[in-house]
């Protein structure tokens, strides 16, 4: 029972970790594909801005959403066998993790779609934001890891 106790908690963080990653990195792709647009003239008001994230993050949830929980799965996955061998905070692990997941997701997919995927991460402040969304998936997780283990604990 405890065990099944412990991977219920450990897949909702998880699932909490990655849907706020790509919740965020689906924000900062429309934002990114807005302000090119308003670069060439075209005007977009608020409501057609709130309008248009919330058309992206439905319409990148299928697609970009299963990129951004593999690659987290991934990088957390290895991540947890190095926090047991190195002397390095978790906190520290994870949110780098995070962030190396995406950026290897997004570079990934490049070569094998020879453009891309994601406009928002098409120059290097983008492509950053993108990265960012991963590594504050990696600080979710970890918070949200340590807050069990130390309510765990305190019992």
């Amino acid at each position: 029972m405890i065990k099944l106790n412990f991977f219920l908690r450990l897949c909702t963080h998880f699932l909490i970790a990655v849907v706020f990653a790509f919740i965020l990195a689906s924000l900062f792709h429309s934002q990114f594909v807005m302000a090119e647009l308003t670069q060439v003239g075209v005007n977009i008001s608020l409501n057609d801005r709130l309008s248009m994230t919330l058309d992206d993050i439905l319409g990148l949830y299928p697609t970009y959403g299963l990129v951004v929980a593999f690659s987290l799965l991934l990088a957390f996955s290895i991540t947890a066998l190095l926090a047991k061998r190195i002397q390095i905070k978790p906190k520290m692990l994870y949110f780098a993790a995070g962030a190396v997941g995406i950026s290897i997701a997004l570079l990934a997919m490049h070569p094998i779609l020879d453009v891309s995927l994601l406009a928002g991460a098409r120059t290097p402040f983008g492509f950053v934001c993108q990265s960012f969304a991963g590594a504050m998936g990696g600080w979710i997780f970890n918070h949200l890891r340590t807050q069990s283990l130390t309510s765990e604990t305190a019992l």
